[in-house]
């Protein structure tokens, strides 16, 4: 994941979206580093790695997560072909949009 990306989800990031979750979302990039994102309680803790049990894990290339946070991907059709794996609360993964509900306003 770039430091851009990083960036971008940090600023974007809705704490009132989060209020009351705690998840980790786990992602295992084809073209970077793996990540894994902390959400406690309206808090954002972004890690390179490799989490012990994180909620959900995501399968994908750092351009899908981008369009599909920016809407340009719909999520749901990456799973159905391919370009998005996931395992463990896999319904989670459809929260992400919520979460950073403002990066597509940041992509213009």
């Amino acid at each position: 994941m770039s430091d851009a990306l990083i960036d971008k989800l940090r600023r974007r990031f809705d704490p009132l979206a989060a209020s009351g979750m705690y998840e980790v979302f786990q992602f295992h990039f084809t073209d970077a580093d793996d990540h894994y994102l902390v959400v406690d309680d309206g808090r954002l803790e972004i890690h390179e790695g490799e989490h012990d049990k994180p909620s959900v894990s995501l399968n994908m290339s750092s351009a899908t997560l981008k369009g599909v946070l920016s809407g340009e991907i719909n999520g749901m059709n990456a799973f159905m072909t391919g370009r998005l794996k996931a395992t463990g609360n896999v319904m989670l993964a459809t929260r992400l949009t919520r979460l950073f509900a403002d990066y597509k306003d940041s992509e213009r």
